[in-house]
């Protein structure tokens, strides 16, 4: 293999995250020489801070939502390289005539945008916190009074239940006949 990852990763592991993950061996590399540039205290774990550094991750309205995704399993607030490519798993595209596997697969992708909007971890999206996820997207751009008119109109065609929530189910059945899939999809290099 030859490159700096393949010094810290031995081959064993590649193929167990290959097979878990669906990446390649040169993704896997790739990936993991990412990880270890964001690294910059050398402790073989991620923290906030480390993502935060990331540019397109800084300057995104969701970028403190983004983050805080990857750290949904950790107890210590921390994240270590399998849980750094098992998230980025999700996001492998699925190759057209290939199956996508539990991991990028569209209910993967739709539980992830779902854990954007579900601020308190409830498993459910309320009023508030489609409007504050709305806020942060859109910032000062729009009133308060027209993003409460947006957020009414999503509320009104997603609950099906009249709850003034979202579950998961509603949510998913809301993206149905959508182009989901493409549009939470990223292109690895290899």
């Amino acid at each position: 293999m030859g490159s700096k990852a393949s010094i810290f990763l031995q081959d064993e592991e590649i193929n167990e995250i290959q097979s878990a993950t669906g990446f390649s061996c040169n993704q896997i590399e790739r990936l993991y020489s990412r990880f270890s540039n964001l690294d910059k205290g050398g402790n073989g774990f991620l923290t906030r801070e480390d993502f935060l550094r990331i540019p397109e991750l800084a300057i995104n309205p969701l970028g403190d939502r983004i983050v805080e995704a990857f750290f949904g399993d950790s107890v210590d607030d921390t994240v270590n390289f399998r849980q750094f490519i098992n998230l980025l798993s999700t996001f492998r595209s699925i190759k057209p005539g290939t199956k996508s596997s539990d991991v990028n697969s569209r209910d993967a992708k739709l539980r992830f945008a779902f854990k954007i909007y579900d601020l308190d971890n409830d498993n459910l999206i309320s009023m508030e916190e489609l409007l504050a996820v709305l806020h942060m997207m859109v910032g000062d751009n729009i009133s308060d009074e027209q993003l409460l008119v947006i957020a009414k109109r999503a509320m009104a065609d997603i609950d099906t239940g009249d709850s003034n929530t979202v579950t998961f189910e509603q949510f998913n059945a809301a993206m149905e006949g959508g182009n989901f899939d493409d549009k939470m999809s990223v292109r690895f290099l290899n």
